[in-house]
């Protein structure tokens, strides 16, 4: 499958690689760099790729609607096993170049043995984590790029997610010698880009760490402490709203962007904040075209409530401020408006900075697209015919960012064993087949606490067993998906019991114009929630 995904980035980068061969050469540097700047995920990727993963999906799973497709042992699962020197080693991704490493996640119990990251062929890999445990790589990085889940524990139990981009020319391979005698379940995740041929790009080396040690601590702090003050024009407006109306705030026209955006949402009554966020929804037209309707609350990443939210793009202060730092470009015309959608009355104070932007073939419009479902069916495994609930599905082309996913889980049990599954451009086999719904947000071993992470949190958990809220939330730059015809986000509807739960998912995404979500012609209305008994 990965040959011929390879043999497909090929051919559409023909009619471009003549002009990719000749541009920015792909290195550690510039992959830094890219992970830092918010304007870059606005415009389509250049050099294109494709973004894939290798991971420990159950291998059962062949085709839709075919027997194994639901199966759920998505743990110990390798391409094949080779003998090297004598050792045994389990070969977890084997992928051509050009491409780069963007994001390597793990978890385990008991961790012996040793994971090799070999590149360009050679024999000697050019990185040894001494375990099962990415934090025991050496590789000296900060929180933002390395990261221990919520459940991990330093002896045993417990994985890592690494951040840190490894780009190489002509070939990856990750391979993990396992000296535990007693099948520890093994899980993997690794997304990757796959760029087209004639792509310049710069293996990875220990000695560029070393050189580029100062690059990688300020990219480091800056995804930890992202900008607050954003230069340009500020508008700022406060109004009161009553049910059933809605705001309308003006931008300055001509060719610019919005680059920081914070909303506050006051009510009267504070037993009414929680459904007020989910009542009053953000919309924003750019050029004439609507491409953002969604609760304010599920737009900051939060879901429901409000709780406190640190990450790239998005902030949730302690005094509930919600900020924004999409980047959202627009050719001459923009409009925010806040509909209050409820029956009481909310106090709104927006706070938007625009700046220049220089429009051009490769830009993009910001989307944000939210859907809403209640008592969604869950199975416990695929005896019980399970679904595959979209979280979207988009015609068009551009390039997928992220989401947030508010779950009321009226089960006293796990609601997320399922696997993600993102499809490109029509593809018989997703693209990301996961391994768990708490995988995909950079955690591990269900149910979740609370974390905070620069790409992926988990601002609310009431519960130990799971029962009532809960929101996950990743957002990507380095592994966006960029799509040229259509994209498909699917969840599998498994859990560790029969049972039922609400959902509703904001999806954030990049598109050229006539590009269109599903969800959003057809869109879910914001519904009454549901007390916590």
């Amino acid at each position: 499958m990965i040959k011929l995904k390879y043999l497909i980035v090929c051919l559409l980068g023909c009619l471009t690689c003549s002009i990719n061969s000749f541009g920015q050469q792909v290195t550690l540097a510039s992959l830094l760099q890219e992970q830092a700047d918010f304007s870059a995920v606005a415009r389509w990727p250049h050099p294109y790729y494709y973004e894939m993963q290798a991971s420990s999906y159950d291998r059962k799973s062949v085709l839709p609607n075919q027997p194994g497709w639901f199966a759920n042992d998505d743990r110990s699962q390798y391409i094949r096993t080779e003998t090297v020197n004598g050792r045994r080693e389990l070969v977890m991704m084997d992928a051509d170049g050009p491409g780069a490493i963007v994001r390597f996640w793990l978890t385990t119990f008991k961790r012996n043995g040793n994971i090799r990251i070999y590149f360009d062929g050679s024999k000697e890999p050019t990185i040894t984590v001494p375990a099962y445990d990415l934090m025991k790589s050496g590789l000296n990085l900060g929180s933002a790029l390395l990261q221990a889940h919520s459940s991990y524990e330093p002896k045993e139990k417990g994985g890592s997610t690494l951040y840190l981009p490894m780009p190489y020319a002509k070939h990856c391979k990750i391979t993990f010698e396992d000296n535990d005698p007693d099948n520890q379940p093994r899980y993997y995740q690794v997304n990757y880009r796959s760029y087209a041929a004639g792509v310049s790009v710069k293996t990875f080396n220990l000695q560029q760490l070393h050189q580029l040690n100062k690059l990688v601590n300020d990219v480091n702090a800056k995804l930890l402490h992202p900008d607050n003050f954003i230069a340009g024009k500020r508008i700022s407006a406060q109004n009161n709203i009553a049910g059933g109306k809605q705001v309308t705030i003006n931008l300055p026209k001509g060719s610019a962007a919005i680059r920081y955006l914070v909303i506050k949402l006051k009510t009267p009554n504070n037993d009414d904040y929680d459904q007020a966020l989910r009542s009053t929804i953000l919309q924003i037209k750019f050029d004439g075209e609507q491409t953002v309707w969604c609760p304010v609350g599920d737009f900051a990443g939060s879901g429901v409530g409000a709780r406190p939210l640190q990450s790239w793009y998005r902030t949730i202060g302690q005094d509930s401020s919600l900020t924004s730092r999409w980047v959202m470009p627009y050719r001459s015309s923009a409009q925010i408006s806040l509909l209050n959608m409820g029956d009481k009355p909310v106090s709104v104070s927006v706070q938007a900075v625009t700046d220049k932007w220089t429009w051009d073939v490769q830009t993009m419009y910001f989307h944000a697209s939210w859907k809403n479902e209640n008592n969604v069916v869950i199975k416990q495994n695929e005896e019980n015919k399970p679904i595959e609930w979209d979280l979207n599905a988009i015609k068009g082309k551009g390039v997928f960012i992220g989401d947030a996913l508010a779950v009321y889980n009226h089960m006293h049990k796990w609601y997320g064993e399922g696997d993600q599954k993102l499809w490109v451009d029509a593809e018989h086999f997703p693209a990301e087949f996961g391994t768990g719904t708490e995988d995909y947000y950079n955690t591990s071993w269900a149910p979740v606490v609370l974390y905070q992470t620069p790409f992926a949190n988990a601002p609310r958990a009431d519960n130990p067993d799971s029962f009532g809220y809960n929101t996950f939330t990743r957002t990507r730059n380095l592994d966006a998906v960029p799509f040229e015809k259509d994209f498909r986000y699917s969840l599998e509807m498994i859990g560790w019991e029969n049972g039922s739960a609400d959902f509703a998912a904001t999806t954030y995404w990049y598109g050229f114009k006539n590009a269109k979500s599903s969800i959003a012609e057809k869109q879910s209305q914001p519904t009454q929630l549901p007390t916590t008994k």
